[in-house]
């Protein structure tokens, strides 16, 4: 009983230690912010008492969900606003920035940037019965990397990034792998891997780091629209030294601690956070 009154002290001075005082009332942009990594990753920095503006994009069957999840932020004591749009929409994008800008006023910046968005066509290069188009190759591309640098590109023009700021991209190893029907979203993912270090060099002057987060293999939606995913998440936990998949809090975990101001030198990195996996031949 004893060892048990004392993880729970343990635990509520774990639950108190969350809380940043370095990230606290700063701002964290989400993108892709309802679910998965994006989700794990706001309930995370809203621990830490950071405010969050998320960007989603769900159909009305999927909004309660996304109701729970900003209840759950909220009871942080945190401020949260979650935008249901494209966020690869160039429009869409000025709306929330400008939404931004008149919620928080010109004076508050933008802390921290993730970008997790899961978005592409499956399918593929060459198949009689439905092989990828060029329309859906460029969208693919378009909202899984080329977004971010569109997203960076206009909160820099509008000054609305911190000094020491950080810029997250979520990437997987597919980006270096070969799989069926995977080819445009491997495609994206390595994109997005080069659009990270050319990012991370031209801002760098200005106090901002820009890394891409290497997931291991995660059972997220996202990763069960992938044909044969099932053999994905076995093969995964069988070669994973850690005896277990990925899961989000352990990506959320990463960046909360990457946050802090004390890892300003590290940007241009693609960042393994998968217990080893990728190291396993």
């Amino acid at each position: 009983m004893r060892a048990r009154r004392l993880q729970g002290a343990q635990y509520l001075l774990l639950e108190k230690s969350l809380r940043s005082k370095a990230l606290s009332g700063k701002w964290f942009l989400a993108l892709g912010a309802s679910s998965g990594f994006g989700a794990a990753t706001c309930r995370r920095m809203a621990k830490a008492g950071m405010n969050i503006f998320g960007v989603h994009l769900d159909r009305k069957t999927s909004m309660p969900a996304v109701e729970e999840l900003i209840g759950e932020l909220k009871a942080e004591g945190v401020q949260v606003h979650f935008f249901n749009v494209n966020a690869a929409d160039p429009d869409k994008r000025a709306e929330v920035l400008d939404e931004f800008r008149e919620i928080v006023g010109q004076s508050t910046k933008i802390r921290v940037l993730m970008h997790t968005l899961a978005y592409g066509t499956l399918r593929p290069f060459l198949d009689e019965a439905g092989q990828i188009n060029q329309s859906q190759m460029e969208m693919t591309t378009n909202v899984m990397a080329h977004s971010l640098v569109y997203w960076v590109q206009d909160i820099v023009e509008r000054d609305m990034f911190e000094k020491n700021s950080r810029v997250y991209a979520m990437t997987s190893s597919g980006g270096t792998r070969v799989m069926p029907t995977y080819g445009a979203v491997s495609a994206a993912k390595a994109a997005l891997e080069s659009h990270c270090r050319q990012l991370a060099m031209e801002l760098a002057p200005l106090g901002i780091t820009v890394n891409a987060i290497r997931a291991g293999v995660t059972d997220t939606p996202a990763l069960r629209k992938i044909p044969g995913h099932e053999v994905m998440l076995e093969t995964a936990i069988s070669r994973n030294p850690s005896g277990r998949l990925t899961n989000p809090q352990d990506v959320a975990e990463a960046i909360a601690l990457l946050s802090e101001p004390g890892t300003y030198w590290m940007t241009g990195n693609t960042l393994g956070v998968d217990g080893g996996e990728d190291i396993v031949a």
